[in-house]
């Protein structure tokens, strides 16, 4: 067919991929393709080489003489080429921008003019196969009588002979539906920027999610007839914005940054740079971005998936929950020893813990659960929960208040077992060993306590943190040491307990929390 012929001829050439058969040494010496370049013009010369037509054997017999790159201005590519003497303009891009230019069309084997008829009827076709999520790309030429190196885009595309247009299925992978229907859940609103036609970029959006009922879809040529003000109103129930330029997704970032969002932009193109510099997170492509907005981005993702970001997300607020964990942890182990040593004076006691057993505790008994902490997997519910505002402090949302109670619940209930094992026994040394087997074994439970701010301390249904069960474990097996191995003994001043000592030691640790599981179960019932 020589009208698909010479479409094919023009979607190779018109083209930067590079499709490349190579021959594999080995006994059946299969051949295999080899692609390098955009997606889009790849499946161009697949489509061209299914029929025989492969690029490298074209340009044996096509000199190319000057390319016109494609832009997101002009939506458009064209390339200038000599053939047996001949020079020919051929064109590749978006189809209502190119019947713009022409002015003849190919049909049934003629070049005929080209009329309101003709342009009706291929644009209600793009239509058709837009909405049915098709990426459609046009193809034209026009031969030239000469060819100067000075002549500009506009000196060449004009009068055009349309030739057709293609229609490219990129269906969208398992992995994004899945990745965007948890940004939802966790409260990150997904905006599809894109230069394709509306209707592909509407039957996608609705593919993905992203095109909720009563959500808008505007156009760049939309966008061009509202001012700043209107944009401002609207943006927030726009959710698709096709056939924009590099300007509109700038103005689009810098909107949505005013009505207060954290804007996070992706690119790949040269012309996506300046959206994704001035967006808070700039993310762009590592295997089909250019250098120029890798430079630009904060974020380069090395695999060009969007559940990668998705994935980043859930890592970022885990890491942010450890730090919270970790500081609760820490400043309420200190502030209960700090409470034990203060109190004992006030009441005129004698000091429940000598120097170094305060220095194992902080050393030993704090250090090792604490790190453990700080490598604690996610919660079920952290992707369910809406983002943080960026004003947040770290002692935010009531941080301040359960580090102070239960510090003071600690420091009590140490400061109370030395007393009651002082005055019952009159053996000092004996009194502070309960005392520091009090405050450790506290602080084993609390460390358990500061694993979720929304979940009770031992619940369940949890995921396991074996680091921290190993830390305990190896922190109270370390506590038993110093006080029944004779040489630790005499270097920690510490006294052998009973075993009717240690069930007053767990009693009184584990009191505050079968405390808070009653009144939990209270709370449910009244409910």
């Amino acid at each position: 067919e020589p009208h698909l012929y010479k479409m094919l001829v023009i979607a190779s050439l018109c083209n930067n991929a590079q499709l490349r058969q190579e021959v594999k040494r080995n006994f059946s010496r299969s051949s295999y393709a080899k692609i390098q370049g955009n997606s889009t013009e790849s499946a161009l010369l697949i489509c061209a080489a299914k029929a025989g037509l492969w690029k490298e054997k074209l340009e044996q017999s096509y000199t190319k003489l000057k390319e016109y790159p494609f832009s997101s201005a002009r939506k458009r590519m064209s390339v200038i080429f000599r053939q047996d003497g001949e020079l020919s303009l051929f064109v590749k891009g978006a189809p209502e921008r190119l019947l713009e230019l022409s002015s003849f069309i190919l049909e049934n084997g003629a070049v005929k003019p080209l009329s309101e008829s003709h342009r009706r009827k291929i644009l209600a076709q793009v239509g058709v196969m837009a909405s049915g999520a098709l990426r459609t790309l046009a193809v034209a030429y026009r031969p030239l009588p000469e060819y100067d190196i000075s002549w500009e885009p506009k000196d060449v595309e004009r009068e055009l002979i349309f030739v057709g247009f293609f229609g490219m299925l990129d269906p969208p992978r398992p992995a994004a539906l899945k990745a965007i229907q948890k940004c939802k859940e966790a409260g990150i609103r997904t905006v599809m920027i894109t230069g394709d036609h509306r209707n592909t970029a509407v039957a996608i959006a609705r593919q993905t999610g992203i095109l909720k009922p009563g959500g808008e879809v505007v156009t760049g040529e939309e966008l061009d007839k509202m001012d700043d003000g209107v944009l401002y109103r609207r943006i927030e129930n726009i959710y698709v914005f096709a056939r924009v330029s590099p300007e509109h997704k700038l103005r689009i970032v810098r909107c949505l940054k005013a009505r207060g969002h954290i804007v996070a932009m992706t690119g790949d193109g040269v012309n996506d740079a300046p959206a994704v510099k001035e967006a808070d997170i700039g993310i762009a492509m590592g295997l089909t971005g250019t250098e120029v907005t890798r430079e630009a981005a904060s974020l380069v993702l090395a695999d060009d998936n969007f559940g990668t970001i998705v994935a980043a997300v859930e890592e970022g607020r885990n890491i942010y929950d450890n730090i919270r964990k970790f500081i609760r942890f820490l400043l309420g182990c200190n502030l209960g020893e700090i409470l034990t040593m203060l109190l004992a004076m006030l009441c005129g006691l004698p000091l429940p813990l000598r120097p170094i057993q305060i220095l194992w505790v902080n050393l030993v008994t704090d250090g090792l659960p604490a790190m453990a902490l700080g490598v604690d997997s996610p919660e079920k519910d952290v992707m369910s929960r809406p983002p943080r505002s960026p004003q947040e402090g770290v002692f935010s949302r009531g941080l301040w208040i359960r580090i102070m109670m239960r510090g003071a619940v600690i420091g009590v209930t140490s400061l109370v077992i030395f007393a009651l094992a002082y005055h019952g026994s009159g053996l000092l040394v004996y009194a502070q060993t309960m005392a520091l087997s009090t405050l450790v074994v506290t602080q084993l439970f609390h460390v358990f306590e500061c694993r979720s701010e929304y979940l009770p301390a031992f619940d369940a249904g949890r995921e396991s943190n074996m680091m921290l069960v190993i830390s305990v474990a190896v922190s109270f097996l370390l506590l038993l040491a110093i006080v029944y191995q004779p040489f630790l003994q005499g270097v920690f001043q510490t006294y052998p307990l009973r075993a009717e000592d240690w069930f007053i030691i767990f009693a009184s640790s584990l009191l505050p929390y079968a405390f808070q599981l009653f009144v939990g179960k209270g709370k449910k019932k009244t409910t």
